[in-house]
């Protein structure tokens, strides 16, 4: 006898035979419910339905299957736990934002590793390990503007998991409806235990909370850099320097409520920490410098105090305990008077200075430069910007008494004359290599009256820039000073002529390498010529921009004579097509990079010349070049493809 068997429950079922309809036309209706229903419909068994209806006398209802979604979110956490690392999670977030949120709760060591142990041919256990996988942080993310929001961070914390981890966050701006909150941070903080620097720019959105969520989660963290953070405090300093031990390098600006006690509490819990700048932090004082300083003595090498409202005594102690500085930045430190830079000199504590940048700081004056010069016996860098306080006297006292130096800058020091300069040369010893003033407004060429005492010979780096009163007669005075230059940039000097020039090129016994003349429109071809005659086997770079007496006879003599020149500079100079076929021309010459902008004269014509020096050429500049069409540029893009052009 036929029977219909149900495998559905693993047991055998006969159903006799027979209508399980009281009538044919109960019958009917149910076969005409439509393809959704499977029916056997066999006279004399029982019909088979598989579909999910229920049905009451002629009624038919369907039966609503539960999804996932009705799921509590506890429930929904442990599924993502156990799912696996790499796409099966990305898959899950990218399916809503409640998804990946709830990924982002979930912290990386909670997530379970699994590990399939065979118990015999058919059957397999799976454990499941919770110490998650270890990511060494290889992964960089930058966020600008408007794409700086938490729903992007919680990508980030689910995506980098399991691609090497992310190491390095930088968040610069953020949205501004949605933006950068402590939510998005404690996401990162969670799902990226690997990062070891954290840059936060320009986001008031984020405070004590998502830092102290970093704190527990990033133990490896090395680097922070907290800038136009209005929210974060001292709270979530104190967490980070109790909870990341391998703080090496911090930078804050423009946090007003980052004071004393997160700076004390660095100096307590950070033994590693080798860099700190702080700057326009108004709740920093003496008393959380001091405690910074006498805690971290040992290990910290860099140091940026800038806008800050210390005195004295702040100074002083770095002068004590600043024993392992090797480059000290102070700006614009309007309470420190000449007795704080006195102390911190003559504390003889600043042994491994090196270098040393002071900015705007009316208490730099001569006695406290002199004493600087004394007590930093190992100081080779010193660059004094906007010390209006500065003066001829004290320049010569500090280059007596700093024997080790070797790289002075001055600018904006406007006390300072001729004679301090050559005082300078003459007394700066055998170490000085290079010598630079920028916009000192009180050098004015005069008739030297001082004897000159000795020679600079070990000075190789002279740079002048936009000091008007700086002419020939300087410049004759220093060619003589200095015989071994090599490097000369005197940009925006436009009172230097030939013949204050050219007694520098005629005693440069090493040879010019690299020489700046832009802006000294006062220059003409002579000059020109003597460069190549008596340096064009060493020189690799002349910048002769604005220099609008150079013609093409000028590039006659470079063409015949620089063959190591590779870079060469002729914006706004006198040159035309004739000029651009000499260099085309010259086999020896390898250019590299070729300027023309502002050479009205170059034209057309010049297109076959400018292919052929595109063979070395990586860089070519023809802006403002008005003869030139824009079809003759879009076929030299074509033919100089390695060329970078701009137009």
């Amino acid at each position: 006898m036929p029977a219909l068997v149900n495998y559905g429950t693993g047991d055998d079922e006969f159903y006799s035979a027979g209508s399980f309809c009281a009538s044919p036309t109960d019958l009917g209706r149910l076969c005409s419910i439509g393809s959704n229903v499977d029916v056997y419909c066999s006279p004399r068994k029982r019909a088979r339905i598989s579909a999910p209806f229920l049905f009451s006398g002629i009624k038919f209802e369907q039966n609503n299957q539960p999804t996932i979604e009705v799921l509590p979110n506890e429930c929904l956490i442990e599924i993502f736990k156990r799912l696996p690392e790499g796409k099966e999670r990305s898959a899950c977030a990218c399916v809503s934002k409640q998804w990946l949120m709830q990924l982002t709760t979930i912290r990386k060591a909670e997530f379970c590793k699994e590990t399939t142990i065979s118990l015999s041919d058919d059957v397999e256990m799976v454990l499941c390990d919770e110490a998650g996988m270890e990511s060494d942080g290889y992964l960089t993310r930058n966020l600008e503007g408007k794409k700086a929001t938490d729903m992007r961070l919680a990508a980030i914390a689910v995506g980098t998991s399991s691609r090497g981890g992310l190491g390095k966050l930088s968040i610069r701006g953020s949205n501004s409806t949605h933006g950068v909150s402590n939510i998005g941070l404690s996401a990162i903080a969670r799902g990226c235990p690997s990062l070891r620097s954290l840059s936060l720019w320009d986001v008031p959105c984020v405070g004590d909370d998502g830092l102290v969520e970093i704190a527990k989660e990033c133990h490896l963290l090395e680097k922070l850099d907290l800038c136009h953070c209005p929210l974060v405090s001292n709270k979530g300093l104190i967490a980070l320097a109790e909870n990341c031990p391998n703080l090496t390098t911090l930078n804050f600006e423009s946090c007003s409520r980052i004071g004393n006690e997160g700076l004390q509490a660095i100096g307590k819990f950070c033994p590693r920490l080798r860099s700190i700048s702080i700057k326009d932090c108004h709740l920093v004082s003496d008393h959380g410098v001091s405690s910074l300083f006498s805690s971290t003595s040992s290990v910290l090498t860099m140091v940026k105090l800038q806008a800050l409202k210390i005195t004295d005594f702040s100074l002083a102690v770095i002068g004590h305990y600043g024993k392992g500085i090797s480059n000290l930045v102070l700006c614009g430190l309007q309470n420190v008077s000449e007795k704080g830079f006195w102390v911190m000199g003559n504390a003889h504590g600043l042994h491994k200075l090196v270098s040393l940048t002071i900015t705007s700081c009316r208490g730099m004056t001569d006695v406290s430069l002199e004493a600087i010069g004394k007590g930093c016996t190992n100081l080779k860098q010193m660059c004094l910007r906007k010390c209006c306080f500065v003066s001829d006297n004290g320049l010569v006292a500090f280059a007596k008494a700093a024997g080790s130096l070797e790289s002075l800058q001055l600018e904006e020091c406007n006390r300072v004359s001729q004679n301090g300069v050559m005082g300078l040369l003459s007394n700066c010893g055998t170490k000085l290599k290079c010598l630079t003033l920028v916009k000192c407004m009180g050098i004015k060429d005069m008739s030297f009256g001082m004897p000159m005492q000795s020679s600079c010979s070990s000075l190789r780096s002279l740079s002048v820039r936009n000091c008007p009163g700086f002419g020939s007669a300087s410049l004759a005075l220093v060619a003589k000073l200095c015989p071994q230059l090599q490097h000369v940039d005197l940009s925006g000097s436009y009172g230097i002529t030939d013949a204050g020039f050219l007694p520098l090129l005629e005693n440069c016994e090493a040879g010019l390498i690299r020489v700046n003349l832009s802006g000294c429109f006062n220059l003409t071809d002579e000059v020109v010529f003597a460069l190549a005659r008596l340096h064009g086997t060493t020189l690799e770079t002349l910048n002769l921009d604005g220099c609008s007496k150079i013609t093409d006879a000028s590039l006659v003599s470079v063409a015949g004579n620089c063959m190591f020149l590779r870079d060469l500079d002729l914006s706004k100079c006198s040159i035309s097509d004739s000029g651009i076929a000499v260099l085309s021309h010259a086999e020896q010459l390898n250019l590299q990079i070729l300027s023309l902008s502002g050479c009205s004269d170059v034209s057309n014509k010049s297109m076959h010349s400018l292919r052929k020096l595109g063979r070395t050429l990586v860089g070519l500049n023809l802006q403002h070049c008005n003869s030139i069409s824009s079809s003759m540029v879009e076929l030299l893009v074509e033919s100089l493809w390695r060329c970078d052009i701009l137009f």
